[in-house]
Parts: structure tokens; C-alpha cells; sequence
């Protein structure tokens, strides 16, 4: 019996001590009162940052102004715009805001859109700071202004003027992230532009060439023409799938063989696993419009291939005629593979030179376009996309 109860006693002892160890390391992973002041700032930055991505107007001023009141440490907080205008004022309160305090803030803010702080001391035992928030290239984008008690010192005065570029950082990629989608779409534009004013006329004639000897034909045609026209278009986002891609390609190649007949002779390769991959909207056209324009016209026929493969990572594509082929000094690279402005035939060239610079711009330089080709020996040009890149979707463009 004794030894039962030592051995009770034992296992109880032992017991005891995991249970010590378990509570002192559980007390070591506790954070220190730093780490979790340096973690609630962290946060709090970025809930300001996440409203201020959305550029500065009243809604994001509204949102972000008691976050930034809260990185700050004042008693409140209002947001200008660039021309001096209020936006936004944290908190909503009578006592803060009083109509004296109110418009010295107006006028503070007015003064600092020079490009200086301005402090305005003893407002209602107040100090009224004004701080400008400034763009890399010195632009005042808005202006900061925070209401404290007493008069602040050079610590308060630094974080303030912390949380003012930190604040004008977020509203200037606001800014780029608005002209990078204007820019995307001007291209977009550009190359709907582009969109061979010779197809539309030559697929319209040969539309009109089936109307009495092949009606059936011709509505095929004519439906094929009308979905070509959609697509090529819509209104949508700046990408798409390849799979979408490669069904409008396969309308204009439909139209084409009607015009060409036997003399055009088309071959698709493309490995089922990358139909999905996001490619920016209509990056195929381009290329294939110009092998078929430019590389078979002027010589009555001739053929294209078009192979899509799995390449690990990225997807591979490669556009390729049997054309007459350019001249490859007149190809001037810039960075890497990408393409210059000066060709034998710009309209073709400012097209792939669009492609190629839209790639670069979604997915970096290391996914432009490469192009092969010699006078009379037909020309390649090559794309590689990768299958997977966070922050860009088929749906609605860049996240």
C-alpha cells in the first residue's frame, strides 16, 4: 500500500511539474506590452492605408480619419483636399470642433498648402497643427490637420508629420494604381483602333460574295463576324482567359479562311491545362492578325500555327507564319526582348509593341514578347504568361 501511495504521489509530483512548464512557456509567448503597442499601430496603419487606397475624397477621408486621430495620439483629426476643402473630421464632436476651432483649422490648413507645417498655438488651450501631405515629386495631395491639448512636442510634432507621409504615400499609389488603369485601357483602346480596317472591309465583301451562291454561308458568316465584333468590343476588364482568346481567334480565322479558302491553312496546339491562364484582353489579335495581314496576304496564302504549352510555371505561346518574314534590324530592342517603334510596317509593329509592353506592365519584364523572323524566312513571335499571378483575374483586371 505504501508503495502505491509513493507511487501516487510520484506521478502527481511529475504531473505538477509538466503543468509548471506548460505555464511558464504559455507565459513566455504572452506578448510584451511593446509588442502589442507596436502590433495595435501596425493594424491601425493599415485599416488607414486600406481607405486611403481608394484616393482621397470624403467617403475615404471618413473612414481613415479616426485612424489616423488614433496613430497620432491627438484629440482630433480632419482631412483637406488638395484645393483646401474639408472632408472629413474624427471625432464628431461638438466640443473638439468648436466654430473658433473649426476655422482656424480651415485657415491652417489653407496656409500649409504652401507646402510648410503650420502650428497655431493657444486656440481654447489647443494647438492646431497643419500638415501638408506631400507626394514624392513635392505635389500637396491634402492636408492633415490635429487638434491637441496643451502644446505638443517634438515627439507628437514627429509622428505627426510620420503619419502625414505615411498617409501621402497611400493616396499617391491610389493615384498610380487610377492612371496604370486609365493607361491599360487607353491601350486597350488603341489596339481596338488597330483592329485592321482592311479585315473589317475584306470580311464584309466576302460576307457579301456568299449572299446569292451560299446563304446558309453567309449567315454563318455574318454571325461569326457579329461575335467577332463583340468580343473584340466589350466592355470588360483588361484580361481574359486564353481559352476566350483563342475562341475569338477562331472567329477571325473563320473569316479569313472564307476570304483565302485553301491557300490558308491554320494548326492549333494547346495543351488543355492552360486554357484557364489570364492573358491580357485581346493580346492574341495582334499577333495573329499580323501573321495572316502581313505574313500571308501579300503572297495569296500560306500558313499559321498556333501552340500553347505547359511550361512549369508559365504557359508558352508562340504565333508562327510561313510569310514573308521582317527584316530583324529593324527590330531595336530595348530592355530585355522588348520592341521598338521603328518597323517596315508600323501599323503591324506598334501592335505588338502594345502586346508587348501590356505584358511586361501585368507580369514583369520577364514575360514580354520574343520575335524570330528573316526576310522570307516567315516570322515567330513567342509569348510566355505565367499560369498563376496573384492580383490578376480574368473577371475585372488587376485586384
Amino acid at each position: 500500500m505504501s508503495g502505491q501511495i509513493a507511487l501516487t504521489l510520484a506521478v502527481a509530483l511529475l504531473l505538477a511539474a509538466v503543468a509548471a512548464v506548460l505555464v511558464v512557456r504559455t507565459r513566455r509567448v504572452v506578448a510584451t506590452p511593446t509588442e502589442r503597442a507596436v502590433h495595435a499601430a501596425l493594424h491601425t496603419a493599415s485599416l488607414a492605408a486600406r481607405a486611403l487606397r481608394q484616393g482621397l475624397d470624403s467617403g475615404s477621408a471618413a473612414t481613415a480619419a479616426p485612424f489616423l486621430r488614433g496613430l497620432t495620439g491627438t484629440d482630433g483629426v480632419a482631412l483637406f483636399n488638395g484645393h483646401g476643402e474639408l472632408l472629413a473630421a474624427d471625432p464628431d464632436d461638438e466640443l473638439i470642433w468648436q466654430p473658433d476651432i473649426a476655422e482656424t483649422c480651415a485657415s491652417t490648413a489653407a496656409e500649409s498648402i504652401a507646402g510648410e507645417r503650420r502650428v497655431l498655438n493657444g486656440v481654447r488651450a489647443s494647438t492646431v497643427v497643419a500638415q501638408p501631405l506631400l507626394a514624392e515629386n513635392g505635389d500637396v495631395l491634402g492636408v492633415l490637420v490635429v487638434v491637441t491639448a496643451g502644446s505638443p512636442g517634438p515627439g507628437m510634432l514627429g509622428a505627426i508629420g510620420e503619419v502625414a507621409r505615411y498617409a501621402a504615400s497611400q493616396i499617391e499609389l491610389a493615384e498610380l494604381d487610377a492612371s496604370r488603369a486609365r493607361l491599360d485601357k487607353a491601350e486597350v483602346l488603341a489596339l481596338r483602333a488597330q483592329i485592321s480596317p482592311h479585315f473589317i472591309y475584306n470580311a464584309l465583301n466576302t460576307i457579301a460574295s456568299f449572299v446569292r451562291t451560299d446563304p446558309a454561308r453567309a449567315r454563318e458568316l455574318i454571325l461569326e463576324f457579329a461575335d467577332f465584333t463583340r468580343y473584340s468590343f466589350r466592355a470588360a476588364g483588361q484580361y481574359t482567359t486564353l481559352a476566350e482568346e483563342l475562341r475569338n481567334i477562331d472567329r477571325y480565322l473563320t473569316l479569313e479562311r472564307a476570304r483565302f479558302g485553301a491557300a490558308l491553312t491554320v494548326r492549333l496546339q494547346v495543351a488543355p491545362e492552360v486554357l484557364n491562364v489570364v492573358v491580357p484582353f485581346l493580346a492574341l489579335q495582334p499577333l495573329v492578325e499580323n501573321a495572316v495581314r502581313h505574313g500571308l496576304a501579300g503572297r495569296g496564302g500560306g500558313s499559321v500555327e498556333i501552340v500553347a504549352n505547359d511550361a512549369g510555371s508559365d504557359c508558352v505561346i508562340t504565333v508562327e507564319d510561313d510569310g514573308a518574314g521582317m527584316d530583324p534590324d529593324t527590330l531595336r530592342a530595348g530592355q530585355g526582348d522588348a520592341l521598338a517603334d521603328r518597323a517596315v510596317d508600323q501599323s503591324a509593329h506598334v501592335g505588338l509593341t502594345n502586346v508587348d509592353h501590356r505584358l511586361r506592365a501585368a507580369f514583369g519584364n520577364d514575360y514580354g514578347l520574343v520575335v524570330e523572323t528573316a526576310v522570307g524566312a516567315g516570322t515567330k513571335v513567342i509569348m510566355r504568361v505565367p499560369k498563376f499571378r496573384s492580383g490578376v483575374r480574368a473577371s475585372g483586371g488587376v485586384a
